[in-house]
């Protein structure tokens, strides 16, 4: 951690819980609007909590590193594109894949490829190769290209990863892409778009919304938002979808592009990028009821590397009741840490309470598991 945090808790003998590999995409509609989804209230990892589709990586997605001592298992790859995109079917129902292409000829010119559209499937082609996909009876690739279709893992914008801290007994490493629906003047049939529950297996609804509105519903006690999905709600906050100004007609085609633009190139600067950054929540500071976490860790598996987190923001939550729920804030890290030599500390907005650090490891421990019942 930090040289102006706690100490990090004594090392262990016992073996450090392996980071199952995951992914899970910020899918982002025609109108700049997000996806989540909401978790059965059964469910062993985030339940009843709104989250991106996304899930575990499966042996059929592709190789990986092992998954003890290899920090490769930890970096993009094509197995976890594929994973994100299978998982985003089987959840929503929306398949990113492309018309597969084709090739042609003309007696003048050489070959030339035809431009590749999204595979359109009907209903009835959609809901039965979701069945099929997710109980394993076909090969998720293999059922796409008896489609026509090619997955489209190009589309696919790495967005930071995740590791969970080595204290939690349930570890995932989770990568995180960005995905842009195209926007409606493509000539894509506006159904293609339409996200559908899996019929409560894993999900019970699945909404698009603006990233605005999500946060105010998680900030009225609406619906529950863990870390990851706040952080990256925020972040993308910033840069899509309309506001006052806009009025009852929205944007125009045009705007919401430079919409896009904006924040690809937000994703692509930092130090490292945004699609480099791994994180790993750790406990900075407690405030009374208040902890404070912080996002520039990697993680336990790949210290002694060069891979870095967020090393300006930190995460504020502040526990409401007994039951664990919590209330999460974005803040800037000079403002709730001591200020180092030479620098200059603003304003305190979180509070001049305790920073006596008690049982953190615990209080995180219920920010990332949430609510016992809820919704």
């Amino acid at each position: 951690m930090a040289a102006d945090g706690p100490p990090r808790p004594s090392p262990s003998s016992k073996p450090l819980p392996i980071a199952q590999p995951s992914a899970s995409i910020v899918l982002i509609s025609p109108a700049n609007e997000i996806l989540l989804l909401r978790r059965v209230k059964r469910s062993t990892s985030f339940a009843s909590a709104h989250v991106f589709p996304g899930g575990h990586i499966d042996a059929a997605d592709g190789p990986l590193p092992p998954l003890r001592g290899d920090v490769r298992l930890h970096e993009d790859s094509a197995t976890y594109r594929v994973g994100a995109i299978r998982e985003c079917f089987e959840e929503s129902g929306i398949l990113l894949a492309r018309k597969r292409r084709r090739r042609r000829r003309s007696r003048v010119e050489e070959e030339e490829e035809e431009p590749s559209t999204l595979l359109q499937l009907n209903d009835q082609e959609r809901d039965s190769g979701r069945r099929a996909v997710h109980d394993k009876k076909i090969g998720f690739q293999d059922w796409v290209r008896a489609h026509g279709g090619e997955l489209d893992t190009e589309g696919l914008q790495p967005f930071t990863r995740w590791l969970t801290p080595a204290h939690i007994p349930k570890r995932f490493s989770t990568q995180m892409y960005l995905y842009f629906l195209p926007l409606a003047h493509g000539g894509i049939p506006q159904t293609l778009h339409v996200p559908t529950s899996d019929g409560g297996v894993e999900h019970t609804e699945a909404d698009f919304l603006p990233a605005r509105e999500w946060l105010a519903r998680a900030r009225a006690d609406e619906i529950i938002l863990f870390p990851p999905q706040f952080f990256l709600l925020s972040l993308v906050a910033d840069f899509l979808g309309p506001s006052a100004a806009d009025g009852a007609e929205g944007l125009s085609t045009e705007a919401l592009q430079a919409q896009r633009e904006a924040l690809l190139r937000f994703v692509a600067t930092g130090d490292p990028p945004w699609g480099e950054k791994c994180i790993t929540l750790l406990p900075l500071k407690r405030d009374g009821e208040a902890l404070i976490m912080g996002l520039d860790e990697p993680g336990p598996e790949l210290e002694g590397t060069d891979r870095r987190g967020d090393g300006e923001r930190v995460i504020w939550g502040h526990f409401t009741g007994k039951d664990g729920s919590t209330g999460l804030r974005l803040g800037w890290r000079k403002d709730v840490m001591p200020a180092r030599p030479n620098t200059t500390r603003s304003n305190e907005p979180f509070g001049t309470g305790t920073t006596d650090m008690g049982d953190t490891r615990h209080d995180l421990e219920r920010v990332l598991r949430g609510p016992k019942e809820k919704l």
